[in-house]
């Protein structure tokens, strides 16, 4: 049966599962390396709700790995699985791909342009680069090579001959309907991706099922190579077999234990692949626990193999920020490597550890990564001064560093929000970026970007990628004359008060209190005033100050924040647009 963690203030999810996949490893295979496995589809692009799939073994296996023990994280890429349809929005694919459907995906053309030898390589080859970058360490097992060279022969055979018990099993649920989901809301701006599609859990029929009977296995046509096709006859003493094509015509007659072009179907692979490589843990999507799914269906299965069900949770969606709902087959999907992009490895493995694998979570490709870079920048902190949680000290633990070391991490990580909008203001100056974020600390300036790096780039790169063209930030050439000559007695003395002040508090601290402080000495009040000792009217009064300086130097009521827009502005141009 599925474990599942439940949260303590000690303990992490992580550990708890990795003492029950020990005492589970120990208890089925003593002394022998513990397997633990995750299965991925590259059917499409491999999304972040695949990687899941992956995240949740690779974190008890490096727990594991931590306390001494030899682990084995399979990665069963099911690229012998059939072309199902064309995903949407893959750049380099047209209409003509549909006459591929039916075939391995190993033997599917790559997307035009591609420097890989078909489509499973294409879509596999960004995973495997996102994997190191995340510092997750695994075996890949390809599926096709695996069926090719007709590794799984005798367990193909042995399938074969026990077809009437694989039928009895499946013929349990058959005459079921499973109950009906009930549908839950979710908010407008959350994308759910569904990681079942990449762990081989494909809409695929139960076997072949003609007027010879079941069988578990379907060829791929030696002339089309698809696998619409269907078992007429099977002799078990000599594995003579014959089958037809539906899609061609074509029919041939193959000894079963000479033939390596065809495969288990789907709900008989997976548990077989459990027996043969002793996966002890394996997680699976929430839609596994519905009645006769690939999970629950191979529990029973996997006896006819003799092996044992691994154990393992069901884990929920993972969301994104402002998309449709989404799946691996479709295209236009987020994937790691769009996430590693705009976010540092660590962030992105926080995500996942942080969270047990039964909760949802979204991954911000909005504005929403600035409040998550926050939160971790002040873990990180809590972490620095040893004031931090037990189980959120694990989560950063986990997000940091594996068995194998630490990973790599930016040298001064600045504020992700501040990196952003000096991006955004420079549009890709280098030179004006360094001198703004020189200016930060001027006790301790940066001396180099590289210093900032990569986070620098991560934050550049979201702006250039996420933030619209109309709210991306222009500073104005010219003094907006009409504005300053509008303004009344009230307004140009905030001006001249901030101005009188530039040169003293020309830092990032010193801007933050200057400019917060203006309204609040124009109103009688100390610029150290805290909200608890200032009347509401004093915040309307900083709005309606913040809104005209953005407007004098950006010609709009919101912005960056201001203190780092003066900097990037520079102290000159400052005095200009604000009409000294």
């Amino acid at each position: 049966m599925p474990i599942v963690a439940q949260s303590t203030e000690t303990t992490d999810w992580v550990s708890r599962f990795a003492d029950e996949v020990i005492e589970e490893s120990e208890r089925r295979a003593p002394g022998k390396p513990v397997v633990v496995a995750s299965g991925l589809s590259p059917s499409g692009p491999i999304h972040l709700g695949n990687l899941r799939e992956v995240m949740t073994p690779h974190l008890v296996a490096d727990e594991i790995r931590r306390r001494g023990y030899q682990v084995r994280h399979l990665i069963s890429w099911d690229d012998y699985d059939r072309y199902r349809k064309v995903p949407a929005g893959v750049p380099g694919v047209d209409e003509t791909w549909a006459e591929h459907i039916g075939k391995p995906l190993t033997s599917v053309p790559a997307p035009k342009g591609s420097p890989y030898p078909n489509w499973a390589e294409h879509f596999k080859a960004a995973m495997v680069e996102s994997l190191a970058e995340l510092g997750v360490e695994f075996d890949g097992i390809s599926q096709t090579e695996q069926y090719t060279s007709g590794v799984y022969r005798e367990q193909i055979l042995h399938a074969m001959r026990h077809r009437a018990d694989i039928d009895a099993i499946l013929a349990q649920y058959r005459t079921k309907k499973a109950p009906a989901k009930k549908q839950q809301q979710k908010p407008v701006d959350e994308a759910e991706l569904e990681a079942a599609e990449g762990s081989g859990a494909a809409a695929e029929d139960d076997g072949s099922s003609g007027s010879a009977g079941y069988f578990p296995y379907k060829p791929y046509c030696g002339n089309c190579e698809k696998d619409l096709t269907t078992v007429t006859s099977y002799d078990d003493d000599s594995t003579e077999l014959t089958y037809s094509c539906t899609s061609c015509g074509f029919s041939e007659t193959v000894r079963l234990n000479e033939f390596n072009r065809g495969k288990l179907v789907w709900k008989v692979d997976w548990p077989m692949r459990w027996a043969y490589e002793g996966v002890v843990f394996e997680p699976s999507g929430v839609d596994h626990s519905s009645p006769g799914s690939s999970f629950q269906v191979g529990g029973q299965i996997v006896g006819i193999f003799g092996g044992k069900q691994p154990i393992g949770p069901m884990y929920a969606f993972v969301g994104i920020s402002g998309m449709a709902k989404m799946s691996s087959s479709k295209g236009g999907v987020p994937t790691p490597a769009d996430a590693l992009k705009i976010m540092e490895p660590q962030l992105l493995r926080w995500l996942y550890a942080r969270r047990r694998p039964n909760q949802s979570f979204k991954v911000a490709f909005d504005q929403e990564i600035q409040r998550l870079y926050d939160e971790w920048d002040r873990l990180e902190a809590k972490v620095a001064d040893g004031s931090v949680l037990p189980a959120d000290a694990a989560a950063h633990s986990r997000a940091v560093r594996t068995a194998s070391g630490e990973l790599p991490r930016t040298p001064r990580p600045l504020p992700y929000r501040t990196l952003a909008s000096v991006a955004d203001i420079t549009a890709g100056h280098e030179d004006q970026a360094l001198r703004i974020l020189s200016d930060l600390d001027p006790a301790n300036p940066l001396t180099s970007l590289d210093e900032a790096r990569p986070r620098y780039d991560k934050a550049e790169a979201w702006i250039n990628t996420h933030v619209p063209a109309d709210q991306r930030t222009i500073v104005r050439d010219e003094p907006d004359t009409e504005l300053l000559k509008s303004l009344d007695e009230q307004a140009r003395e905030s001006l001249r008060r901030l101005l009188d002040g530039l040169a003293d508090n020309w830092s990032l601290d010193g801007l933050t209190h200057l400019v917060y402080g203006v309204p609040k000495v124009q109103a009688g009040f100390s610029p150290d005033a805290t909200p608890k000792e200032l009347p509401a009217e004093i915040k309307t009064a900083q709005r309606t100050f913040f809104a005209l300086l953005y407007q004098l130097l950006v010609s709009r009521d919101t912005g960056p924040r201001l203190p780092t827009l003066l900097l990037a502005v520079g102290q000159e141009r400052v005095r200009t647009l604000l009409g000294e």
